[in-house]
């Protein structure tokens, strides 16, 4: 087995690594509201001073965050667009109710909620 590289803090800013940085919000991870989980986590308001609005941007709107894999054979992917069936379980299973879920999920349902009530 080989030996395992150890990258410090300024070589993953460099991206002197192969991998992928996905990040909440993106394809590969759509629900924003996970950036909570993610702060809650690291104490990152004390530790860094960000901190997130109610709609989960970040603040100072410089910051950025993201998850870090550094393996040779780590791929980006998206999530593509989900069914009132996936959003109903997804709801279940974070606490949601149906309403909250589609506002999270919105630019990935494949349905339109307003039509699915009406149906």
């Amino acid at each position: 087995m080989r030996p395992r590289k150890r990258f410090g803090y300024e070589d993953f800013i460099a991206e002197k690594y192969r991998g992928i940085r996905p990040a909440p919000g993106y394809p590969a991870q759509p629900d924003h509201t996970e950036k909570r989980v993610i702060f809650d986590l690291l104490n990152a308001h004390e530790n860094t001073g960000i901190d997130l609005t109610e709609s989960m941007a970040m603040t100072p709107p410089s910051s950025v965050s993201g998850l870090y894999f550094a393996h040779p054979r780590a791929e980006y992917f998206g999530v593509g667009k989900i069914d009132r069936d996936q959003v109903e379980d997804y709801a279940r299973r974070k606490g949601w109710d149906l309403a909250l879920a589609e506002r999270w999920l919105a630019p990935i349902l494949a349905y339109d909620p307003a039509l699915a009530k009406a149906g």
